[in-house]
């Protein structure tokens, strides 16, 4: 199955910047995340689709690979510059056409490869990503050979080079005008070849270990975030350098706290005599409770402020704010006593009930309005 544009993955333009782009991922990755979907085969995948077309728009050099020659320039199978090392785009197109244009590459000397980029994803609590915290990690990778040292060669012997392709790693093949090379068949394009290969490593040079690194996150991270964590990837082959580790951040959803960059949003319940009279509300923060003062006469769904009650910037130390919305809540389960007061209270405000409700008489004007206008 052909792969879908990266773009119309997460719903940007091609032009969309590094901000715009992390906004559309974080909100398909709350939306499609495996703790969400519950098992669902099918929006996994949607998931990985996601993460994928992000590793690679937030990378400036995988995205301009991409964005010149579309998911062959990412392709780790191709030499492209996706999860396996280094973009060498000459490969792609330079072995078909180089004699052509008399830019053969008959000579080219075999390159060992690089070791591959891993991910670790890590999903933290809000409580975690806003104050940071040191996590370990154990992560399956390919290591270098202690026995050969990465040779793959037994104690006391080394590789020697191809006879077929004389240690380029590729042979050339003639069909017609063209003029194609291919990997070499005998050494796998490696240019060398064991005859007598180490019992550990069985002459691959690198050998499976699970490691366990010790990671620093910072306070302040979100989900999309990425710490990378230098040469701690796969080994290369025959001493080529390590790859890198990317932990890739997701922090879980909240109870009460919802995040939007370092801003804290939450709903507080306001009781119906506090918001008529006034008074104090005690609203949670990730530091503990503290006092808000209401005015008189709030209206469900105003917004209160509370200046660098919200999250650190893990970028600028800039402090965000926590915003507080009330929801006036309708008295329930009212003692006969208590239906009395307030049919007092509605009764003793008698003709001048508009005076006391602006909104609701604002509405039933626009509606008799609407009427209005629609009979004449």
């Amino acid at each position: 199955m052909s792969k879908r544009d990266y773009y119309e993955v997460l719903g940007v333009d091609k032009s969309a910047g590094e901000r715009e782009i992390k906004k559309a991922y974080k909100k398909l990755a709350m939306k499609y995340h495996p703790d969400r979907t519950q098992g669902d085969k099918a929006l996994e995948d949607k998931f990985k689709e996601i993460q994928e077309a992000y590793e690679i728009l937030t990378d400036s050099q995988k995205r301009a690979a991409y964005d010149q020659y579309g998911h062959a320039g990412v392709d780790p199978n191709r030499g492209g510059a996706g999860f396996g090392g280094g973009a060498d785009f000459g490969d792609i197109f330079g072995d078909v056409f180089g004699d052509i244009f008399g830019g053969g590459r008959g000579g080219r000397q075999s390159r060992a490869r690089q070791g591959a980029d891993l991910r670790y994803n890590l999903e933290l609590s809000l409580e975690e990503a806003v104050r940071g915290k040191d996590v370990d990690i154990r992560v399956p990778t390919l290591v270098e050979c202690d026995k050969c040292d990465g040779s793959g060669a037994k104690a006391g012997s080394k590789p020697t080079t191809c006879p077929t392709c004389h240690g380029n790693g590729q042979v050339q093949m003639r069909q017609g005008f063209f003029a194609v090379q291919q990997t070499c068949p005998t050494c796998s394009g490696k240019g060398q070849i064991i005859s007598d290969p180490c019992t550990k490593c069985r002459g691959q040079g690198r050998v499976e270990k699970t490691k366990t690194l010790n990671v620093k996150i910072p306070a302040g991270v979100d989900t999309g975030d990425r710490i990378r964590l230098s040469g701690e990837g796969e080994a290369g082959e025959a001493g080529a350098p390590p790859g890198d580790l990317y932990v890739q951040v997701h922090v879980r959803e909240h109870k009460i706290f919802a995040r939007d960059g370092n801003n804290l949003y939450c709903e507080v319940p306001l009781s119906f005599t506090t918001a008529a009279l006034g008074g104090e509300l005690e609203v949670p923060t990730l530091d503990g409770k503290v006092k808000l003062k209401i005015g008189p006469e709030t209206q469900t769904g105003k917004m209160f402020r509370l200046r660098g009650k919200g999250v650190k910037s893990v970028r600028t130390g800039a402090m965000g704010d926590l915003m507080c919305k009330v929801v006036v809540e309708t008295p329930v389960n009212l003692s006969s006593r208590q239906k009395e007061l307030l049919k007092e209270l509605e009764e003793s405000m008698g003709k001048e009930s508009a005076k006391h409700s602006p909104k609701a008489q604002g509405f039933f004007d626009g509606v008799k309005k609407f009427f209005d206008d629609l009979t004449n």
